[in-house]
């Protein structure tokens, strides 16, 4: 599963920006979201598959932290958007100010 489909779900997305903060075990994400515990472990089920989080066995309790690696790749994913969507909205500025251009030319032939 992609990371992006992952992170869609808001309750997913709610214990990555948990996480972000630190690791934590599975009962204190539940005790900051108001969730049950279950819940909790079914959505770090699937975060731990897409490869978003890791855990960490200490003693009887079992800490979550966030990798960087897939938010790595996100980033690079998006960055290469921003270059087109960068380049389109110049276009877009450009054709603005042409278009700006014509209309105040228009207005001076009407007051003439």
């Amino acid at each position: 599963m992609k990371v992006i489909n992952v992170l869609a779900e808001p309750k997913r997305m709610l214990i990555v920006e948990l996480l972000r903060l630190g690791p934590l075990s599975v009962g204190e994400i539940a005790e900051h979201l108001g969730l049950n515990q279950p819940q909790v472990s079914k959505h770090l089920k699937v975060l731990g598959d897409a490869g978003i989080v890791e855990v960490q066995p200490i003693t009887n309790r079992r800490i979550y932290k966030l990798r960087p690696e897939p938010f790595q790749e996100l980033n690079t994913w998006v960055e290469s958007y921003l270059k087109i969507w960068d380049e389109r909205f110049d276009n877009l500025d450009d054709y603005l100010l042409k278009m700006q251009g014509k209309d105040s030319i228009s207005e001076d032939k009407k007051t003439e």
